[in-house]
């Protein structure tokens, strides 16, 4: 099994027709159906399902397929690092990220990074926390962009920026009438809940309520931030999530949760046994020198949307 192979045995599982997929790779049909047979031989399973008018991926097939874009993906990785040693700092990392604050807080980084080193280039990966951690776990990404909890003993991390957990709330519900910018817990335990469903933060949102002697009304679990306001906009319920920078949504109010207040803490993570290139390490240092000389706070890096203060006693979710 060799890449050129797993290339041809992609397109072929993808287009589910050997004529169309020898066209695309524009090669005659006969060799490309002896490489996948020859594939199938050395694998010592069958891929495909031969009918006379449809192929079908075998279960094996499907598994081969995820397997294949990873190991290509991580192959051209490999390819572009070696590629930059020994010269003028140049390559792509390639960067994993959490939705909400996450891709905001990058946007600074890479904007500032490029200007120092104009030949890097970057490829984002967005996910669930646990996505993103499968990701760095198998070498797919070379850092990421994470809410706390994540494990410790397993990565490190540089805190990197917090923000409060607030309520989305549809704009014609009784609680977006309230006056103020603010509500406390309490008021929500009987409305449908819209959370994260990273199993760390249902948890904590269980343990949050059960601070207040309230148990929630948990309707939907998303990894998806978009998934959580496209049903806040529909009145579907409310949705319970960390701040992101503001983007007016005339379907929706935003109140900052109290009593008690909590804040999500993002940190840059990198897998803690995982050996780091230059390239990746030149740019871990970027993004630690940009916190601690506090260059959020430049003009061109502010943001100037409406966001909340975050209250003195708020602790970690």
């Amino acid at each position: 099994m060799d890449f050129r192979t797993l290339q041809y045995f992609q397109v072929v599982a993808k287009e589910l027709n050997f004529t169309h997929a020898a066209e695309k790779l524009n090669m005659s049909q006969p060799p490309l159906s002896s490489q996948i047979k020859n594939l199938e031989d050395d694998l010592g399973v069958q891929l495909f399902i031969r009918g006379k008018r449809k192929m079908q991926l075998t279960e094996a097939g499907r598994l081969l397929l995820r397997r294949s874009e990873q190991l290509l993906s991580l192959a051209d990785k490999t390819r572009t690092e070696l590629s930059s040693l020994g010269e003028e700092l140049s390559g792509n990392i390639c960067l994993g990220m959490v939705e909400g604050r996450a891709p905001f807080l990058a946007a600074r980084w890479l904007a500032g990074f490029r200007e120092e080193f104009p030949r890097v280039t970057f490829q984002l990966r967005n996910g669930s926390g646990d996505d993103i951690t499968d990701l760095l776990s198998r070498g797919l990404v070379d850092a990421a962009i994470l809410a706390r909890p994540f494990d410790r003993e397993r990565f490190n991390g540089i805190p990197v920026g917090r923000e409060p957990w607030v309520a989305f709330i549809p704009v014609n519900h009784p609680l977006a009438k309230l006056p103020g910018d603010s509500i406390p817990l309490k008021m929500l335990a009987d409305e449908p809940l819209i959370i994260p469903n990273r199993q760390s933060r249902v948890e904590a949102i269980l343990h949050w309520f059960s601070g207040i002697d309230e148990s929630p009304n948990i309707f939907v679990q998303t990894p998806s931030y978009i998934n959580a306001v496209a049903l806040v906009e529909q009145g579907a319920g409310i949705s319970i999530y960390p701040q992101t920078t503001y983007t007016p949504n005339k379907l929706l109010v935003t109140k900052l949760i109290t009593d008690p207040a909590k804040i999500a803490e993002y940190e840059l993570i990198t897998e803690r046994n995982q050996h780091l290139t230059s390239l990746v390490q030149e740019f871990l240092n970027y993004v630690k020198d940009f916190m601690e000389e506090k260059r959020m706070e430049e003009e061109r890096f502010r943001v100037h949307e409406k966001e909340y203060d975050i209250p003195a006693d708020a602790e970690i979710l």
